[in-house]
């Protein structure tokens, strides 16, 4: 079936599932939204879920399983040692992937932890097509730094370019030659760039990147957790890529990665992670830190049950009809967000609609945290939760002064298989309500500000009453209810 678009109407895509166990959400009152927001410091990390109608902070862990998930985790093998569930999940990566050896771990950000720790020594640099937020301090608490290179159009908010994920040949080898092979500890490449808007790369790109890496002696790390959205983009956009299987895409991608590291909370649609390579050097180096900071060598942390609903949905991540799910269901809010004049992030990427707060809140400064506002606002008018990434997602630098992001966006995540189209709607619906009435929305400022990954637990308040005069206007259209 392959190239099939499951569309009707004008592009409206259609779900490939079937509902058949539903979760009851509520929609409480909007006064009761701005306590909850009050409450959590206008952090949405630190709202209750009780409070949330549509949650989009994110699609890590929150993906619906399929029914084939679930009946495997009911034939997990619990040994601590030499379980048979592992063995499995360690032949099903082999199949996707190729390499020789897998390390499990508990997500993906303990694979970046171990990573930095065996490759990453001070003054290390670590290029990449773009940095997250997790990979960088891991990479900065290790004593190394991060450069992107990225190509000059990532950046461009609105953009037909179909790949901004790429990295910039050119500034590579330039890196490389100002700096010196040895300081550079790998070369990582990003499938999805999350923090521009999951922008994918293309195949001829990640080949010209191997190109150079050979020419230096360099590894190429590929974080694989939005491999998904990725392999999808590739197969609809790249020309060589048409005729190619997924299955085929992945391996090509594979082969050309020295070491995969993945979170299986996004790819799979289950909870865990782990790395793949075929590096027996590799491999020996690594071992011994996952029974440290991990568990024995066959779960990592993970549990077993998860480990087998992994393996399955591994095996459905190879399924272009389920792996579109996503990006269609993006693309049909981005483009109904663009019908009401909404600034978003384009082309559509992966993982979810990415709205342009410096745009939408032109009036919002930067210090203020545009994106954060713009998050709280959205929560405030729909009771749907998003996820700011722009400066409260960087951190200050070593004298105190903000770290302005090279972009400020409100990420509204689309988890697989969970949300209806009918709530996609409300939704946009009243994002381009509140972007008719934006001069009414203000900036924040911290109250509580950890010095590490501050966006995860920092608390912030307004800095006037713009949400007290945003509820009264909302009352005044809407009424007391919604």
């Amino acid at each position: 079936m392959s190239n099939v678009k499951f569309y009707y109407g004008e592009n409206v895509p259609l779900e490939m599932h079937k509902v058949r166990i539903v979760q009851k959400l509520d929609l409480v009152p909007i006064d009761r939204r701005l306590e909850a927001i009050t409450e959590a410091g206008n952090n949405t990390f630190l709202l209750k879920n009780r409070d949330v109608y549509l949650d989009m902070l994110t699609d890590s862990g929150v993906n619906a399983m399929s029914d084939k998930q679930m009946a495997a985790m009911m034939e997990a093998d619990d040994s601590y040692a030499g379980s048979e569930t592992f063995t499995k999940l360690e032949s099903k990566l082999h199949d996707i992937f190729g390499k020789k050896y897998f390390l499990p771990a508990h997500q993906g950000r303990a694979c970046e932890h171990l990573l930095a720790k065996v490759f990453v020594k001070e003054g290390s640099i670590v290029p990449m097509n773009y940095h997250f937020t997790t990979t960088k301090a891991h990479i900065v608490l290790a004593g190394g730094v991060v450069e992107e290179i990225f190509i000059d159009e990532a950046l461009q908010v609105d953009s037909e370019n179909p790949f901004k994920g790429n990295m910039d040949i050119d500034k590579l080898r330039s890196l490389i030659n100002t700096h010196g092979p040895e300081k550079i500890a790998f070369v990582r490449l990003e499938a999805g760039t999350n923090l521009i808007g999951g922008q994918p790369f293309s195949l001829e790109n990640m080949g010209e990147v191997r190109k150079v890496c050979d020419e230096f002696g360099l590894m190429i790390v590929l974080d694989a957790s939005l491999l998904a959205d990725n392999l999808y983009f590739l197969k609809k956009r790249e020309p060589k890529c048409k005729e190619m299987s997924i299955r085929e895409i992945t391996r090509e991608m594979a082969d050309l990665s020295d070491i995969i590291y993945f979170s299986a909370r996004k790819i799979g649609c289950a909870r865990g992670g782990g790395i793949c390579t075929d590096s027996t050097d590799v491999y020996m180096k690594l071992r011994e830190l996952i029974p440290l900071y991990e568990g024995f060598l066959t779960y990592g942390g993970m549990s077993v049950r998860e480990m087998e609903a992994m393996a399955v949905g591994l095996e459905e991540t190879m399924d272009e009809n389920m792996i579109n799910q996503g990006p269609q269901f993006i693309a049909f809010m981005v483009d109904e967000l663009r019908k009401k004049g909404v600034p978003v992030v384009t082309p559509a990427g992966g993982l979810g609609c990415h709205i342009n707060a410096m745009q939408f809140l032109s009036h919002v400064p930067q210090t203020q945290y545009t994106a954060g506002a713009l998050a709280s606002a959205v929560y405030l008018i729909s009771g749907v939760r998003g996820m700011e990434r722009g400066t409260l997602s960087e951190q200050r630098d070593e004298d105190g002064n903000e770290t302005l992001a090279h972009m400020e966006l409100l990420r509204l995540a689309m988890p697989r298989r969970v949300f209806t189209l009918s709530q996609v709607k409300y939704a946009v619906d009243r994002i381009a309500w509140l972007y008719e009435n934006r001069d009414l929305v203000g900036g924040l400022n911290f109250v509580d500000e950890p010095q590490i990954l501050r966006f995860f637990f920092g608390k912030l308040e307004p800095v006037s009453d713009w949400q007290v005069k945003l509820v009264e206007k909302f009352k005044a259209d809407f009424g007391d209810s919604l």
